[in-house]
């Protein structure tokens, strides 16, 4: 995370060339959350537009980068931007029926905006260990389907769905040693 620290220190300067920079390294990473949460419901024109309204969203709120957290404040951007897209173009409805797991009772995404915990996610998620780490950030972080991750990483979407309940049980147990309640 410490990885970003200068250039999160030039965008609070309003420092272009660090904008620019920003731009070359997150925006694939972008585009594909971008892609991800829209659900191919988004054109190339929406998702350009979209990828452009997080960097202009994030030049704007330099001033509120921290260095931690540049990579997680940029996706955040993606992720709101495209929901507002998609609102806005009247499709409120981004989920696959056979992506919903009706006994999931936890959400990564209530816990967004809260710094305390995004950290104390991160160090438990990266205590995880591979693959369940890379696993959960991918379905939460980078909405992609389980399909794509077993795909993407040599699994069944049987094997991915045992690891990332498993993995939620134990985040939630993780999290509640920590004093953290979700419900």
């Amino acid at each position: 995370m410490k990885e970003y620290g200068s250039l999160a220190s030039r965008l609070r300067k309003k420092d272009e060339s660090a904008l620019e920079e920003v731009i070359r390294k997150f925006m694939p990473l972008v585009s594909t959350i971008i892609y991800n949460v829209g659900r191919g419901s988004l054109c190339k024109e929406d998702i350009e537009e979209v990828c452009a309204d997080t960097f202009i969203t994030l030049w704007k709120n330099s001033g509120k980068v921290r260095d931690e957290s540049l990579k997680g404040y940029i996706c955040c951007i993606a992720k709101t931007k495209t929901f507002d897209k998609l609102a806005s173009a009247g499709n409120k409805n981004t989920s696959d029926i056979d992506e919903i797991d009706p006994a999931d009772d936890f959400s990564l995404s209530g816990f967004v905006e809260q710094k305390e915990i995004n950290r104390v996610l991160g160090d438990i998620v990266d205590s995880l260990g591979q693959p369940d780490s890379e696993i959960v950030m991918r379905y939460y972080y980078y909405y992609q389907r389980i399909s794509e991750i077993a795909g993407a990483m040599g699994m069944t979407t049987d094997s991915v769905k045992v690891r990332l309940h498993r993995a939620r049980a134990k985040i939630k147990k993780k999290l509640s040693e920590r004093g953290f309640d979700n419900g």
